[in-house]
């Protein structure tokens, strides 16, 4: 069989591993050789539209500069256990990081039949992800900690293709990465409009995203001169970046898994892209 996006949000199933997101604060210590400051992860409602988006931040306790801000958004299923750990790991890198609840009200979906009801109006409507990210990054510049001016939007399967959305749409980001997003689009690409640089993180092996998909966004990035980077990891599949993938894959019959090798290599390439970007 064939895999597309499209078949994606068509797949019906019963329910889907899904951890359930922890409320309240917490706090890790950084391992670092000199320092270890404290990252704290904090639940905090963004409204957008009247929706609360129930969503954390997460930064360290560093004062001796202004963090830049990275706007995470979750795979379809909302902004669970992988995002948040995502939203540590970048507050260790110094990072301001919001982990987005893109849906609202903390909604989580534990089946494919509920991901894709709410998946859908945002592909439908991109305007949505862009009211969404954009009261995410408002949030975000009435913290202190913050510099203002370097801000960034990451995103994951449905995520990655929300940040290219919004990009498209004219969104005045310095930055966004796809991790195994979707390509495709309806969107015209200017370089008017997209101003942000981008990394596109690809698995090679993604059934999810054809090679017709690839050669299009190419193509369209291209002829609009916009400055992207794509890199694709050998052997792996749609949600390579997500531990949960391989048992999500098997049980629901589904060509994902989680890829250690992709994942460590993407981070690594998102960093570097980022640490250029947002200097």
């Amino acid at each position: 069989m064939k895999f597309t996006l499209g078949t994606l949000l068509a797949i019906p199933a019963a329910a889907l591993f899904m951890t359930a997101c922890n409320n309240g604060s917490s706090t890790t210590e950084t391992k670092d050789s000199t320092k270890t400051p404290t990252v704290q992860v904090t639940d905090v409602t963004i409204e957008a539209n009247g929706v609360p988006l129930n969503s954390v931040v997460a930064f360290n306790d560093d004062t001796a500069t202004k963090k830049p801000v990275i706007v995470i958004v979750p795979e379809w299923w909302g902004l669970d256990t992988h995002v948040k750990t995502v939203a540590q790991r970048l507050a260790e890198l110094g990072y301001f990081a919001v982990g987005l609840d893109m849906y609202g009200n903390g909604k989580l979906a534990d089946n494919p039949d509920s991901a894709k009801a709410w998946a859908t109006p945002f592909y439908a409507n991109p305007k949505m992800a862009y009211e969404r990210i954009a009261a995410a990054v408002a949030k975000a510049k009435t913290y202190t900690q913050v510099d203002t001016s370097r801000i960034a939007a990451i995103g994951f399967c449905f995520g990655g293709s929300c940040v290219l959305n919004v990009a498209r749409l004219g969104m005045p980001l310095k930055a966004i990465v796809s991790f195994h997003g979707g390509l495709a689009t309806s969107l015209p690409v200017s370089k008017d409009q997209f101003t942000a640089a981008a990394l596109i993180c690809h698995g090679a092996a993604d059934k999810f995203v054809s090679p017709e998909e690839v050669a299009t966004f190419k193509k369209q990035m291209d002829s609009a001169g916009v400055k992207y980077e794509f890199k694709e990891y050998a052997n792996a599949t749609h949600a390579f970046t997500n531990p949960a993938a391989t048992a999500t894959g098997k049980k629901f019959n589904m060509p994902i898994e989680y890829n250690a090798a992709a994942d460590t290599a993407s981070w690594n390439d998102m960093k570097a892209f980022l640490g250029t970007e947002l200097k």
